[in-house]
């Protein structure tokens, strides 16, 4: 099982570099390639899927002194994570084969999104603090040139912006890291679990937390690229780069290292704010990808809240609304690009009445946006429901009220836009529906949304082992 946990990690970070070779021969060839090295990775983590749940980890350990060691292990929390970031990396990557067809650059593409995934990878296997960073800062340098993929000088900007942003979290985050590593001199995090993590040590580490999840104030670069292509934004918001922060918070903080009370008073107002403003945001924006950016910003802040709380339910929730959140944003986002791509327009007020003309978009766009929004019987409304329900078990019926008040503003700015963008009389009768391949993508990830809920006790099975036994709350 050792050599899964290496492939799962390995095979889509080496293979990556082989794809712009390929892509000088045969197009076809290169993309082929790139589907396989994401299934093969995909399937390695589902190996690891039976002896994660039965508590048998699977461990890679190479010691290289100095606090580097290489330290993997394929653990409930960690499998979660890579599986569900590669499933749907995997079906953006379909998407993207007819998206970007005619578009230049497509090695460096291909290349740099299979990178990516097998970065999420090495950071979710990962036990060493050093190693998580570096993943975490690899994820910020192939998010910097995919967002500006087009080249334009105003989304060069705006990646420039992505980046600084990110990045200047991440040396925030680092020195935090030092610090911990000064009290306790160890990165292993199976070492520093249950150690008590020094005041500025938290304050450092939450700045490069929520600068990579674009949580208030670090926000602003995550609705700014939207410039990037569709599948980009997608993985962005779906499977990689936002997720990556929510992930390291669970990692380090949940069952992890203790931290002193004034963060559990300070943290969720922070993020409840953060949930508010962005659902605010949401509701009088323009900018058909904009808006869905926002939603992120704000459903993020559930997952936070969730993963805050001393409730076994609530943590489970929050992870749950991992996967559930990244099944249906990332169907948003496709669903999103094939109107662009149609139209050539992103305001919402230049679209309208497109469900009759491309019926198929506006149904998965639908299923998508009401597991968003919480609505049975989608997977969103399970793991919404958790969290609340946990918020009132914990003691904290304040934080349930934020979360509902977030929820309506969920509902309100998506049924805002599936109005302007889907209903009405047809601004552009002669728009036809996206490609085959396109539609595949957003049909699959629009039917996991409505069977998530209906198989909801399989992911939240697996989901209370990874609460019990790896994240530490009983």
């Amino acid at each position: 099982m050792e050599n899964a946990l290496l492939v799962a990690i390995l095979a889509p970070i080496l293979g990556a570099f082989t794809l712009p070779l390929l892509g000088m021969h045969s197009a076809k060839a290169r993309n082929a390639v790139a589907a396989a090295l994401l299934f093969l990775s995909f399937g390695a983590s589902l190996l690891l899927l039976k002896p994660s749940l039965s508590g048998d980890i699977v461990t890679v350990f190479k010691p290289a002194g100095f606090g580097l060691d290489l330290i993997f292990s394929a653990d409930a929390l960690g499998v979660f994570m890579a599986l569900a970031a590669t499933l749907i990396g995997l079906i953006v990557t379909f998407y993207s084969f007819d998206y970007l067809r005619r578009e230049a650059n497509q090695n460096e593409y291909y290349f740099l999104t299979v990178l990516f995934l097998g970065a999420m990878a090495g950071l979710v296997y990962s036990q060493n603090l050093v190693i998580i960073y570096l993943f975490w800062e690899i994820s910020a340098v192939v998010c910097w040139r995919l967002i500006g993929f087009y080249r334009e000088p105003f989304m060069v900007r705006r990646a420039d912006k992505a980046f600084l942003i990110t990045v200047g979290g991440a040396l925030a985050m680092l020195l935090g890291l030092i610090i911990l590593f000064n009290e306790y001199h160890s990165f292993d995090l199976r070492v520093l679990r249950g150690m008590t993590a020094p005041n500025l040590a938290v304050g450092l580490i939450m700045a490069g937390i929520f600068s990579k999840s674009a949580t208030l104030p670090f926000h602003t670069w995550l609705p700014d690229a939207g410039v990037a292509p569709s599948p980009v934004t997608a993985l962005l918001h779906a499977a990689v780069l936002v997720k990556i922060g929510v992930f390291v918070f669970a990692r380090l903080f949940v069952g992890g290292l203790v931290w002193e009370p004034v963060w559990d008073q300070v943290l969720p107002v922070v993020i409840g704010i953060s949930s508010i403003v962005a659902g605010g945001a949401a509701l009088v924006e323009n900018d058909l990808k904009r808006i869905i950016a926002y939603s992120t910003v704000s459903q993020l802040a559930f997952i936070f809240l969730g993963l805050l709380m001393d409730s076994r339910l609530a943590v489970a929730g929050g992870l749950l609304y991992i996967l559930t959140h990244g099944l249906a944003k990332g169907g948003l986002f496709l669903c999103a690009g094939i109107v662009e791509h149609k139209l050539g327009a992103k305001d919402i007020r230049q679209m309208g009445g497109l469900a009759r003309n491309m019926p198929i978009t506006a149904s998965a766009f639908a299923f998508c946006a009401l597991s968003v929004m919480g609505i049975p019987p989608c997977g969103g409304f399970f793991s919404k429901y958790m969290v609340i329900a946990g918020a009132v078990e914990s003691g904290k019926p304040w934080l349930a009220g934020v979360f509902i008040a977030g929820a309506f503003l969920t509902v309100l700015y998506l049924l805002r836009l599936f109005a302007k963008v889907f209903l009405g009389e047809p601004k552009f009768p002669e728009v036809k529906e996206g490609t085959a391949g396109m539609l595949w993508a957003v049909s699959v990830l629009a039917g996991l949304s409505l069977l998530s809920g209906f198989l909801i006790g399989y992911p939240n099975e697996f989901i209370q082992i990874a609460v019990g036994r790896m994240v530490g709350i009983e």
